[in-house]
């Protein structure tokens, strides 16, 4: 008989396939876990990612924004808030938004043409959907005055979809000092393609500067009043304000 010096093919497959099935099983006896947790992150959803599509409820339906990334390093959604469509000029009317007054929730107040009325809320949530007058010093919709709204992604009333909050006045100011030109052009000419659409007044509630300035808040306050970006064909800088004022609102992912 000749001797055998090794293995042939066949057998060395066996052996391997073998000792597989027994490290598959020593592993789950040791840490059956490890392979539970395996199994669920191959089913787990992808993170996002900046320039994805966010979809959310808004007004009581389901909208979907994109989503542009700046090189200050933020994620900013593509348009206002109340928008139909990213803006193709800078006065483009289809996506000028809404006009949210400062600290207010998504309850439909903040559509340019909504009903109005001079009773003041004494609570965060009017209960309705009225544009709230308030015709003298500090010019807030709200007594008292709460300064604890729209602090943060889980702010009191954030009308921004989940992971999202408004703007502070640093990230605003961040990226007005990269705009190509310090007015509405550079406004518009930026990744966040900004429009003049105007702001809601808070005494006589006409609309003013639509077409020519544009309005957006910040979460930060200052003394009874909040901050926010203003700018118009000549200059663009951060301003004080009354919170019963009507202003748009653009989204960063927290």
């Amino acid at each position: 008989m000749n001797r055998k010096k090794g293995f042939t093919l066949l057998e060395l497959l066996i052996i391997i396939g073998v000792l597989a099935i027994l490290s598959t099983v020593i592993v789950f006896i040791v840490n059956p876990t490890e392979l539970f947790r395996k199994s669920r992150d191959a089913h787990t959803i992808p993170s996002f990612i900046c320039g994805d599509s966010v979809t959310f409820t808004y007004k009581d339906s389901s909208v979907t924004y994109g989503t542009v990334l700046s090189s200050t390093g933020k994620c900013w959604l593509d348009r206002d808030l109340g928008a139909s469509r990213v803006a193709t000029a800078y006065d483009d009317s289809s996506a000028y938004g809404d006009l949210f007054q400062w600290g207010r929730l998504d309850d439909g107040h903040q559509v340019r043409t909504s009903d109005t009325t001079s009773t003041l809320a004494t609570s965060d949530t009017p209960g309705h959907s009225n544009f709230i007058a308030s015709g003298s010093s500090p010019y807030d919709w709200r007594s008292p005055q709460n300064n604890n709204l729209w602090q943060g992604v889980d702010g009191i009333n954030n009308p921004c979809p989940e992971g999202w909050r408004i703007p502070t006045e640093t990230e605003w100011e961040n990226e007005r000092l990269i705009f190509p030109t310090n007015d509405s052009a550079g406004a518009y000419n930026s990744v966040l393609k900004l429009t003049v659409g105007g702001y809601r007044g808070t005494r006589d509630l006409w609309l003013a500067d639509e077409g020519s300035g544009g309005s957006y808040w910040s979460s930060s306050v200052d003394g009874p009043y909040a901050r926010d970006l203003y700018f118009f064909s000549s200059n663009a800088y951060m301003y004080r304000i009354g919170r019963a004022l009507g202003e748009s609102v653009r989204c960063i992912k927290d």
